[in-house]
């Protein structure tokens, strides 16, 4: 399994290009800015974008979508309770002094437990609500792409039209600690972490 991390955009979310070293075919997740930084990384290493996975709905990790999509042609893909908010990107990029394109329509709406391959990889889909109503988590391998639920010692914000601390907590204590110690975690910002270690140390959600 091939991956790539790059940070993109003024808010430094960190989108990622996962990629079957077999069949050179990857999928990108949360393409939030820089679009063509997102896909010169894909030319670089001989990578086709089978897959567009947004996260969750927040212009920051879905930005570039329209760019990425139009030039790859890659299906696009989000959970169905963030898909409105693909509609209002412009808008919520300008309250925050931004500008954002709307992205376009999602070719897949994704519910937990879906499965989604790309080459010989499959990632399982995870909801893990509480940042936004539709967020996910991606499992693939050992590795697990978290968007905004958690971070190194940390977790996402919940003060968002939609976020609630409660749900957040509940998705990372009942769906994400369940995993594995050794699974590598990708947050949407900032460095990797994992599983066991947040689940000992992190002063939010830690079970000890």
């Amino acid at each position: 399994m091939i991956i790539k991390s790059m940070t993109v955009g003024p808010i430094m979310a960190n989108c990622y290009i996962v990629g079957c070293g077999q069949t050179r075919q990857a999928a990108v997740i949360d393409p939030g800015d820089e679009a063509d930084k997102i896909l010169m990384a894909l030319a670089k290493d001989g990578l086709t974008a089978r897959a567009i996975i947004d996260t969750h709905g927040h212009f920051d990790h879905v930005g570039a979508n329209k760019r990425v999509k139009e030039v790859t042609g890659a299906e696009l893909m989000i959970h169905r309770l963030d898909a409105p908010m693909l509609e209002r990107l412009a808008d919520s990029g300008a309250a925050w002094g931004f500008k954002v394109e709307n992205s376009p329509a999602p070719d897949r709406l994704l519910e937990d437990g879906d499965q989604i391959e790309v080459g010989n990889l499959v990632f399982k889909v995870i909801h893990t609500p509480g940042h936004t109503p539709g967020g996910i988590s991606l499992l693939v391998e050992d590795a697990v792409f978290v968007g905004d639920t958690l971070f190194a010692g940390s977790i996402g914000r919940t003060d968002f039209p939609g976020g609630d601390y409660d749900t957040l907590i509940s998705a990372i204590r009942e769906k994400l600690f369940v995993l594995d110690d050794e699974v590598v975690v990708y947050p949407g910002h900032m460095g990797t972490t994992t599983i066991g270690r947040e689940k000992r140390s992190n002063p939010f959600c830690a079970v000890g």
